[in-house]
């Protein structure tokens, strides 16, 4: 089936899950360019430099790059301007405003959605009660956010043909929020990592990702402060400063890693701890892929991809003394390496890219076919 597709994505200013799956969008489809509210290429550092990114007036602000949230009222307006008229296809990838993007009337747009807007729908309340403005600002955020969510869920429902969720999580928000069906297609385990023996010189747990509020890493640094043991986290984030300041001396934060280094990381851990609800999870299903289990938070994503038993274990309450028990209670030696491994590969990049095609293609079917009796 021959079609011309575009890729849309909210924004580049990070090296997030959402980023990797782009990434892998952009190798099935090279020549298809890419539309987004902006492009930060000091903050991103997965390869989409040679890319044909093409970013919105957004990028045109001034302070766009460190205060973008200044400009949420703008941002539906920014993602309405692309220019997507000669595309047959749209596949748009979001946790916020792509959705939102205007198509031609017999063109198919698929959104491979990572989540609903947290901070419309889910995380609304305590969004605003952590951010750091001044009250009269504060008191202009709930009207916003209310004409941001009708927004959203108009556009969800009118403009989106085919939702795809990366995880049933993912999939029963869609259909609470916005009262459509989406297909489940979990993100592609895209870490290439060479085989290792190393022994690290001594044990230590590890966690990592963005250092971000709702991660939870504050849960972690509490527990491995009054326990003493050795604790690394790779990644960076708005967290970062206030984190360092609560950890003892036996935590170290070892800021962005490349893959490689991050592959070693993994291997050397006796777990890595997941303390969050998140929408799926990528870095649980690295670490498996390495054979190191999994400590989580038995809510989310981690559901999906963890084996209670086998490729990790759960703890039930976001609280210390939960973690505090399901570290304590954790045995490296009841879990096989090998068969962690053999678990995360059900989630392996060629498999994605033949399961989204599949839907890609499928969709426009469809949608030609139902253009054409309405012709």
């Amino acid at each position: 089936m021959e079609y011309k597709i575009a890729l849309v994505h909210d924004y580049l200013s990070q090296d997030g899950g959402a980023e990797r799956v782009l990434r892998v969008f952009h190798e099935i489809w090279p020549d298809a360019p890419i539309f987004v509210q902006f492009f930060d290429r000091e903050k991103t550092h997965l390869g989409f430099d040679d890319c044909d990114v093409r970013s919105s007036f957004i990028e045109k602000l001034p302070f766009w790059k460190n205060h973008y949230q200044w400009y949420l009222p703008l941002m539906p307006k920014a993602v309405e301007s692309y220019d997507l008229l000669e595309f047959d296809v749209v596949l748009s990838s979001t946790s916020a405003y792509a959705k939102g993007i205007l198509t031609r009337e017999d063109a198919a747009h698929i959104c491979y959605c990572h989540t609903p807007t947290r901070y419309l729908w889910s995380e609304s309340e305590n969004y605003i009660k952590n951010l750091k403005y001044p009250s009269p600002i504060k008191a202009l955020l709930p009207p916003l956010f209310d004409w941001l969510r009708q927004w959203d869920a108009t556009v969800a429902r009118a403009r989106v043909d085919q939702f795809i969720a990366n995880s049933k999580t993912v999939s029963s928000r869609i259909e609470q929020y916005y009262g459509k069906e989406s297909v489940v297609i979990h993100p592609p385990l895209e870490l290439s990592c060479p085989v290792t023996t190393s022994i690290p010189d001594e044990p230590y747990f590890l966690a990592g990702g963005r250092l971000v509020p709702y991660k939870r890493f504050d849960l972690i640094i509490d527990v491995f402060n009054r326990l003493g043991w050795k604790l690394k986290i790779f990644g960076s984030g708005r967290e970062e400063i206030k984190l360092k300041a609560m950890a003892g001396p036996t935590i170290e934060f070892l800021g962005h890693v490349a893959d490689e280094e991050k592959c070693g990381l993994y291997a050397g851990a006796q777990a890595y701890i997941h303390p969050q609800e998140e929408d799926f999870g990528i870095t649980v299903i690295e670490s498996q892929m390495m054979g190191t289990p999994v400590i989580a938070y038995q809510r989310g994503g981690a559901t999906e991809s963890v084996i209670d038993g086998v490729t990790g274990v759960f703890f039930a309450q976001q609280e210390w003394s939960d973690l505090l028990n399901a570290v304590l209670r954790f045995d490296a030696d009841q879990f096989d390496p090998t068969a962690i491994t053999a678990h995360a590969q059900q989630f392996n990049k060629e498999l994605f890219k033949q399961h989204i095609k599949a839907v890609v293609e499928k969709t426009l079917a469809k949608k030609r076919k139902q253009y054409a009796r309405t012709d």
